[in-house]
């Protein structure tokens, strides 16, 4: 199936081919993903009502989040990705557990490579989400989800967070395979805390980096 303009855009927001402060020219836009400019307009004009793109002046850029967005999102992530935990320890298959647990496994392979290692990341959590068996639940996370992209840097690119995180993981993993939708709640809460932590402090490295650099 062809991919519309705004799934194209989204796509690439997503991937990190643009990144916050980027601007978005719609001739280009048009060019690169062989569409004429009528839909690309369209896409850039629902993305900017979605607050995935900002005005700078009459140009359109990639948005960025401040502090307080930040915290709001992870708040936010925080309580639905422990609701969908917890409804994937009462109604994922056995199958859907052992993909999560090979995930888990599998994904130590890309341990030293955050961009892999992001996107592992990204597809293991969209399997929760999809164990909840809950369409409402998995809908609101899409959204959540698709703000993440305008972060400019993954968490996991902190030294030690990705083994960290993946033990965290596999834990998540034990408590929806015993049935346990309280633990599995706490342990995914405590995970998604953990990332945020790490996010702060990457981030209050980087603006000292650059006011003393």
């Amino acid at each position: 199936m062809q991919k519309d303009a705004y799934t194209l855009i989204l796509e690439a927001i997503e991937q990190g081919d643009y990144r916050p402060g980027d601007r978005l020219v719609e001739s280009d836009l048009a060019e690169r993903f062989g569409v004429s400019r009528t839909p690309v307009r369209e896409a850039l004009q629902r993305l900017e009502t979605q607050s995935m793109l900002a005005r700078d002046g009459r140009s359109l850029i990639v948005a960025s989040l401040d502090h307080n967005q930040l915290a709001e999102l992870y708040v936010v992530r925080a309580e639905l990705e422990g609701l969908a935990a917890r409804l994937a320890a009462k109604h994922a298959s056995p199958e859907e557990v052992r993909v999560l647990t090979e995930m888990v496994e599998e994904d130590r392979a890309h341990l030293g490579n955050p961009e892999a290692l992001s996107r592992a990341n990204k597809r293991f959590h969209k399997q929760i989400h999809l164990a909840s068996h809950n369409r409402h639940l998995v809908s609101q996370l899409d959204l959540v989800h698709r703000s993440m992209a305008l972060l400019a840097t993954t968490s996991l690119a902190a030294e030690g967070r990705g083994t960290a995180a993946l033990d965290e993981h596999a834990a998540i993993v034990a408590a929806i395979a015993a049935g346990d939708g309280e633990g599995a709640a706490s342990a995914l809460k405590a995970h998604i805390s953990k990332a945020f932590e790490t996010r702060l402090k990457l981030d209050a490295g980087a603006a000292r980096r650059e006011r003393d650099g």
